[in-house]
Formats: C-alpha cells, structure tokens, sequence
C-alpha cells in the first residue's frame, strides 16, 4: 500500500482530476459539479496522509486546524469570485480577443495554467524579496508542519497580489471562463498535495512539478534557505531563472516555521500582523 501510494497517488488523483475538470467545465452543471470534484480531491488527499505519513509527528494538530479551515474557506471563496464575477466582468472589458479559439478545452485549461502559474512564481518570489510584500506573505510561512490544509494558508491581500498578474493577462488574451474554472478547480488539489505530509515521489520528473518533496525546502526556517523552488505547479519557471534546489536530504520536525515564536496563530490574528508596526 505505502509503495503504491509513494508512487501512483500524485499521478492517479492528479489525472483523475484533470480530466474531470475538462469535462465538467463546459458543462451546464460545471459551477456546482466543479467545487464538488476540488473538494473531493482535496480530500482524497488528507485521507492519504494517514495511510502514508512522511513525518509522524505532522499528523498532530498544533492548534492550526481550525486556522486552516478558515483560510480554505477564504481561498474556494476567492477562487469562485474570480471565475463567475470578476473574471468575466473583466474579460468583456479588457479582453483583446486574441486567444487560440480552436483548441480544445483540455488544451486552453494548460494554457490558462501555464499563463497565471509563470504570474504566480514572480509575484510569489517578489513577496520574499519585497520587506512590504513579505509581512503579507508571512501567514503561509508561519505552520511549523506542513499538511494537507495550508496549502490554502495565504492572507488575502497576499492571495490577490498573487493571482492578479495571470488573471489580467488571461483576461487580456481572451481565454474562455471554462478554462479558467477548470484550472482554478485543478489548482487547489495540486495545492493540497504540495504542503501534504504524505510520503510520495515524482521521483526525476520531481524537477518538473511543485510537489512536497520539492516545495518543502521552500518552507525551511532559515530565511536564506527558504529562497528556492517558487513554482506553484511548475518548476519551469525556477529552472529558467535560477532559484531551484533540489537535494536528497530529508526535511525534518522542526526545520519549519518562522524565526518569529510569537508571530500570531489566528486566522483573524494573523491578518492583522501585516499592520502592526511592532512587527
């Protein structure tokens, strides 16, 4: 079982998912039947976890469930509101008209994807370059365990400087809103196996794609480390420009989390930090 799921689970559910949300994306059910396929492979997700722990002691609660919950809540929020308001609104206002209209669906959602992922790794490596962007970004650093629910853990102003740049330039191309909610359906799932505590492997294509063993250096405690492997789904991007690590050495209990001890828990506690200037 541990050997099928370190090898076939990040393959299996991905795919499944995938070709879920191509499906259902155009179909006129896809608003209800797309958050139900995220949530149930985001649940998938924690359920492999305790089949197959990478660390033990990261099945125990630290008192961030409860956070975490909330912060998922805020993210499905988000993601609905940019693909049924404001994704729309703004495609009909800025849209060029310039998007590949041919292809298939299946294709348009990889390229949706490609577009706000390469948006996403420079926003998200200019917030740990950036004192300002930093202090918003610093709620998805503090867990000092990684697991299947903060993925999501990113303050909203945070989320928006994030997403922003690849909605505009989907918006700009004229991507259809099928494309788009297919891959915001397809995201949140990749998300959740990220920061999973389960113990997978791409094994060489780990060089490609975001997952855990490659994105939990990206969460060390020491700051300079922490400067490395900003892909959120690809790892193209750190390829081309410079900031992949990729080593064998395991990350451990306690190599994670801030070097603050007593940066806020809280949900609401950790989106005041921001602007608390004792901070």
């Amino acid at each position: 079982m541990r050997l099928a799921i370190r090898y076939l689970a990040y393959p299996l559910v991905m795919g499944i998912v995938f070709i879920g949300a191509v499906t259902l994306a155009a179909s006129p059910g896809a608003a209800v039947a797309l958050p139900i396929l995220t949530l149930a492979g985001v649940l998938t997700v924690g359920g492999l976890e305790w089949l197959s722990p990478y660390q033990t002691a990261w099945t125990k609660s630290q008192g961030d469930v409860w956070a975490d919950l909330q912060y998922n809540v805020l993210g499905a929020v988000l993601i609905q509101a940019s693909v049924h308001f404001i994704y729309p609104l703004s495609a009909t206002t800025v849209s060029l008209g310039v998007w590949p209209i041919a292809w298939p669906l299946w294709a348009s959602v990889l390229g949706v994807g490609v577009i706000i992922d390469f948006g996403l790794y420079w926003m998200h490596r200019w917030s740990h370059r950036s004192p300002l962007l930093w202090r918003f970004h610093q709620p998805h650093h503090s867990p000092e365990r990684l697991y299947w629910l903060n993925g999501e853990r990113r303050h909203v102003v945070s989320a928006l400087i994030l997403a922003t740049p690849g909605l505009v330039a989907v918006a700009l191309l004229g991507a259809p809103q099928a494309a788009l909610a297919g891959w915001f359906s397809i995201l949140p799932v990749h998300l959740a196996f990220q920061h999973a505590n389960i113990d997978y492997s791409l094994g060489p294509a780990r060089r490609l794609f975001g997952v855990a063993e490659m994105h939990r250096w990206h969460h060390k405690r020491d700051y300079e480390d922490a400067q490395v492997n900003f892909g959120e789904v690809f790892l193209v991007w750190d390829w081309l420009f410079g900031s992949l690590h990729d080593a064998r050495e395991n990350i451990e209990a306690g190599d994670l989390g801030l070097s603050d001890a007593t940066y806020p828990k809280g949900f609401f506690t950790q989106h005041a930090a921001p602007f608390d200037p004792r901070r």
